[in-house]
């Protein structure tokens, strides 16, 4: 019975934690595959190279990479055109309070 405990509680937390971080890959773009309105009405913070940041157009925590808006150039379709960034990237749903889940590369 003993046993039985942790292995409850071991697959509870996962998929608690697992809804209640975003998801690998995201972005603002509509025309985008990785959207998602929902996530995003949430709210999701980025922190990149342990800085705060909140003009983030899309990120992917696995690669490690993050893509910022390139001032106010625009392409011949007016999409913003952006820059391709690396380094350490964790993401969290700002929903959640003070000490919510974080995503990261682990």
């Amino acid at each position: 019975m003993s046993e039985e405990t942790p292995e409850s509680t071991g697959e509870t937390a996962p998929t608690v934690s697992g809804a209640d971080v975003p998801p690998d890959h995201l972005s603002v773009n509509p025309r985008s595959p990785f959207f998602d309105a929902e996530k995003l009405q949430r709210g999701v913070g980025i922190r990149f190279k342990d800085r705060v940041r909140t003009d983030i157009e899309e990120y992917s925590i696995t690669e490690g990479w993050v893509r910022v808006q390139a001032g106010k150039a625009v392409d011949r379709k007016g999409q913003p055109l952006t820059l391709k960034l690396t380094g350490p990237v964790e993401a969290w749903y700002e929903d959640l309070g003070e000490n919510p889940p974080v995503a990261k590369k682990g």
